[in-house]
């Protein structure tokens, strides 16, 4: 990253940080289980810095069966109960089931709609939006949009997906290029 660009501010001092950074953030996807398991992680960021989450990311995709959708479905309240132990994860009780209870909403929108990618991707008629900004300061954390997808998550039972939460989630998927026009990962 160029040293002139404000872009990865928040990134700076940590390798698996900077390395999502540069490799995944703003970069778009189409894979329902990375588009599921970003999810489930942004939920799990509510009230915490992303690089607390980033730095537990393997030991929740060891957790939950890297992410896939089916198997985070089926999981039992015995299973979930016991990762309340584990160190690994943020052991907050509604964070760690709402992986089984957005899992079964995702079936739910991938049986209506195909894919959670073709669900998704539906808000911006499969195109990223561009952000061009010049600006760390002109990056919104809620847009009229996010307050849309959110309000359809909510409503087919999704947790853990606000507004401020949901445009991360846009960020992390690429729904959304927020990347500084000066970065060189724009």
């Amino acid at each position: 990253m160029e040293k002139n660009s404000e872009c990865g501010a928040w990134a700076a001092g940590d390798p698996l940080v900077v390395a999502y950074h540069d490799n995944e953030w703003c970069r778009v996807s189409h894979d329902d289980r990375y588009l599921f398991e970003l999810l489930c992680l942004e939920g799990a960021s509510v009230g915490l810095s992303w690089r607390t989450i980033i730095n537990k990311r393997a030991a929740y995709r060891e957790a939950f069966f890297d992410f896939d959708i089916d198997v985070c479905a089926s999981l039992s309240t015995a299973y979930l109960e016991s990762l309340l132990q584990n160190p690994g994860l943020i052991r907050n009780r509604h964070k760690i089931f709402s992986v089984q209870k957005n899992a079964v909403a995702a079936q739910k929108i991938i049986a209506e709609c195909g894919s959670l990618d073709a669900f998704i991707w539906a808000y911006t008629d499969g195109q990223p939006i561009d952000g061009r900004r010049r600006t760390v300061g002109e990056i919104p954390t809620v847009t009229e949009l996010s307050r849309r997808i959110s309000r359809d998550l909510k409503q087919r039972g999704l947790s853990f997906v606000g507004s401020t939460i949901t445009y991360s989630y846009m960020q992390a998927i690429g729904l959304v290029n927020d990347h500084l026009l000066d970065c060189p990962f724009h």
